[in-house]
């Protein structure tokens, strides 16, 4: 007998089956994970950059604005890494 689980997972195989991907479309996924993390990383070194001086100056609204930016470009870059990701999962150029 199977339990709920494995019933559920049966079903949702049906609907939406798993796709096996290429060592060479996990290389290329692997390769966007690793170009996005640097280019988070950049941005958050020039944006933490301006944030230090922006607190030295005492300025409050500039930091808060410079921490929403921050936020908002690490959003930004996820939503195109996903975008890319599936791209490269479904074969498309």
């Amino acid at each position: 007998m199977k339990s709920s689980y494995e019933l559920a997972m049966e079903r949702l195989s049906k609907q939406a089956p798993t796709v096996k991907l290429s060592a060479q479309k996990k290389a290329e996924l692997a390769d966007l994970e690793s170009l996005y993390k640097s280019k988070i990383a950049d941005r958050e070194i020039l944006v933490k950059g301006q944030l230090q001086k922006a607190a030295e100056k005492g300025d409050a609204e500039a930091y808060v604005q410079l921490e929403k930016q921050l936020v908002s470009d690490r959003k930004t870059l996820n939503a195109e890494l996903e975008e890319k990701k599936e791209r490269v999962r479904h074969g498309k150029d």
